[in-house]
């Protein structure tokens, strides 16, 4: 799964700059308001809502903030009805995308993704012509410095964690839906703090694609990302090292 432990990495690394420019707060705001509304404004009861909202403490969102979005959820408070819809679509080198939208109108979200993918040499695609590549999991990164490796793996597959690999300066733990909230408390119980730590979509398989190819793939998903309506875009390109290098 190298590939995608790469774009793992540059995902993180993406959501810190988004903090620092205020998009990742007006994502997760998005997500804390529909988790709360499809699961209860409770984060103990509701899985979901407690990921986001560690997300937004993560990126030091205000806790007034996250009060008022998790009532918008829920009712108490007016807010803006969102619907969630997943796009589907190819990239430069023929790279399998999925695109995780959360939009107060999908016909102007289905229009500007298709803008955005055929201005980045790409195409969108029909309903389940990618969504197969790819499967739910939960994934949580870890600093190499809040642990080390025998002991977060000792830790994570005691706790039905099915993988742990490296990448750069993090560990990895991939877990299956059922498990992931098992190995997530395992995990904060252990004082080990996490990076991140989500429920994905992870590719079966890898795109190969050259430098020049992963630099284009690369630009599509910034461009997608700057898209309000955007909050995910998971793809199957195996990242070059130098590309990687390049990205810090």
């Amino acid at each position: 799964m190298s590939g995608h432990n790469k774009w793992a990495s540059i995902k993180h690394k993406k959501a810190i700059a988004d903090s620092k420019r205020g998009k990742l707060f007006t994502k997760i705001i998005k997500e804390i308001t529909v988790a709360a509304k499809t699961g209860g404004g409770d984060p103990a009861t509701n899985p979901r809502l407690r990921t986001a909202i560690l997300a937004a403490k993560g990126g030091n969102m205000p806790a007034d903030n996250i009060e008022r979005a998790v009532k918008k959820g829920t009712g108490e408070l007016e807010g803006v009805t969102y619907e969630e819809v997943m796009y589907e679509g190819y990239g430069p080198g023929g790279v399998a995308m999925l695109v995780q939208c959360l939009t107060d109108n999908k016909n102007r979200a289905a229009a500007e993704i298709r803008s955005i993918f055929t201005k980045g040499n790409g195409s969108m695609a029909g309903a389940g012509s990618v969504a197969w590549i790819f499967e739910k999991k939960g994934l949580i990164l870890v600093s190499k410095s809040a642990a080390t490796e025998d002991q977060l793996l000792e830790l994570v597959i005691g706790a039905g964690a099915e993988d742990m690999t490296t990448e750069g300066e993090s560990f990895q733990v991939t877990t299956g839906l059922q498990d992931y909230e098992n190995v997530r408390t395992a995990v904060e119980k252990a004082g080990i703090a996490m990076e991140s730590s989500q429920i994905t979509m992870i590719p079966k398989n890898q795109t190969a694609v050259d430098a020049d190819g992963a630099r284009a793939v690369l630009s599509l998903v910034d461009s997608l990302e700057d898209n309000d309506d955007v909050q995910n875009v998971y793809m199957n390109a195996d990242i070059p090292e130098e590309v990687m290098k390049e990205i810090g």
